[in-house]
This record gives C-alpha cells, structure tokens and sequence, in this order.
C-alpha cells in the first residue's frame, strides 16, 4: 500500500502559535492529484490519565469552548517547542494537579485528524502518583480536580461524561493497559 504524499503546502491563515490553516497540493497512490487540501497546524499534545498511590484517578470536572456542557477531563496540554513528550507529560501533570508520579507508561501516539492535521496525542498512564506541590496552571476554563475510583472512572467512560474523543482514547487505553498488567502480574505469582 502506498502513502500519500504532500506536494506543495501554502499558509493561509497564521492565528498564534496553537493554530495555522494551510492548503496542501497533494498526490494519491493512484497518481491524481488535488491541488486544494485543507490541512491544520496545531502543537503536538499530551494526554495523561494519572493513579495515585493509594489507587484514585485524577480527573477534572471543567468547562471547554468546544463543549457545551460540564466534562469531565484528564491532564493534557500542548507540547512546548523543543519539548519531547514524556516530560511535556510530566510538566502538565505537575503544573495543572500538583502530582508526580514514579512511573510512567506510554500508550502511544496518535494523529488527532487523519484526513486533516491537527498535531500528534501522545498518551500516558502516570502510576504512583503523590501529592508534591498546590498546582500552578495558566489553563483559562475553571476546573476541579477530581479522585475517582476506578468504578467511577468507568461508569463515568460508559456514560459518557468524557465529551472528547482523546479523552475517551486515553481512558479505555489506560484501562486496558492496567488490566494487561494484572493478568502478567497474576500469571507471574503462578
């Protein structure tokens, strides 16, 4: 199977440093070519869902432009220029909760737009989480942050209460992972 490939690329629109509009020549496979494909520029981001030592969840209840309506929320944020990932997550964790945490596992990276950009998620499961510091944020939305119960977790993933895709990612991630982790741990005792 052959990749699709960027011919040209031209900046339509620069807002700030979160978000340029461009359109895109681009080649199928196939050889055609279509010569005005929106594309997104946006900073790479991380996403964090984090367990604390005695086995909560941090999460927040907060407000987002985007949805209309109370959501709860994971750490995440953007990726500072020259920033590599895993202490970008680090960073987020500590800045927006106060927590740090002893071990950290990637649950990979992906394409927050198939078809149109967007910037690279790379998601974390942060284990071991202590309180260390009072948060020091700049987020603009309010927020409050949250110690769920792996229970509440998923009751609140089956119902819905994550309105963003990425977040719901990462939760069923996570969850999946500490499970695998369970079974080998069970499977190593034998």
């Amino acid at each position: 199977m052959k990749l699709w490939k960027t011919v040209s690329r031209k900046v339509v629109q620069k807002f700030d440093t979160f978000l340029t509009v461009e359109v895109h020549e681009i080649e199928l496979p196939d050889g055609r070519r279509i010569s005005n494909w929106p594309w997104l520029v946006s900073p790479d981001f991380v996403l964090v869902l984090a367990r604390t030592t005695t086995g909560k969840f941090l999460c927040f209840r907060q407000t987002k432009y985007a949805v209309k309506e109370i959501t709860l929320a994971p750490v995440g944020g953007h990726i500072e220029k020259g920033e590599k990932p895993l202490p970008a997550a680090k960073r987020e964790l500590l800045e927006e909760t106060g927590y740090a945490a002893a071990k950290w596992i990637s649950l990979g990276s992906y394409a927050a737009h198939a078809n149109r950009g967007g910037g690279q998620g790379y998601l974390y499961l942060a284990l071991d989480a202590s309180y260390r510091c009072e948060p020091f944020a700049d987020d603009l939305e309010e927020q409050e942050l949250l110690l769920l119960t792996r229970r509440q977790l998923e009751n609140a993933l089956d119902r819905g209460k994550f309105k963003a895709l990425g977040w719901n990612a990462l939760i069923a991630q996570a969850l999946r992972r500490l499970d695998q982790r369970t079974k080998s741990l069970q499977k190593a005792k034998r």
